[in-house]
């Protein structure tokens, strides 16, 4: 599939910080696309976050083609661990778009965690064979203490 979006001129920018597991799985579910890219309807705010190795831009819903917030140049390599945060800069192009920043990154992880859970691996799959297990012989006590005692009903 592809996509043409445009941008008007760069309103502001911030600083900000993604989780990393948010990092983590967006980046998870690229390395799983064969086209680079991975298109993500957060569809409890009508929005279309497209995601690719450099950005992730967002769409509304009524302005299908304008980018209304770009998060880039996202830094991995200053974190210490897989879990840390990730710095990145957010760019706004509509007068509005700051203020849907915390409802974005609340949005963002429950649709990242919905499509890897639709998504379907393309790889080969096998059959593992576990050995059968040994013969064992019965146990000399039972579980209730009467060591070798039958039951009679």
């Amino acid at each position: 599939m592809e996509i043409t979006c445009y941008r008007n001129p760069e309103i502001a920018s911030a600083p900000r910080l993604l989780p990393g597991a948010v990092y983590n799985q967006a980046h998870a579910l690229l390395a799983r696309s064969a086209t680079g890219s991975v298109f993500v309807p957060l569809r409890a705010m009508q929005y279309m976050a497209i995601l690719d190795a450099e950005e992730f831009v967002f769409l509304d819903g009524n302005n299908k083609c304008w980018i209304d917030i770009a998060w880039r140049h996202f830094r991995p390599q200053q974190r210490g661990s897989l879990d840390d945060p990730v710095a990145y800069e957010a760019v706004y192009y509509r007068a509005h778009a700051a203020d849907l920043m915390p409802r974005l990154q609340a949005e963002l992880p429950r649709a990242l965690a919905g499509l890897a859970a639709k998504e379907r691996f393309s790889g080969e799959a096998r059959g593992l064979k576990f050995p059968p297990p040994p013969h064992s012989p019965r146990p000399r006590y039972r579980a209730d203490g009467n060591a070798g005692r039958r039951c009679h009903k």
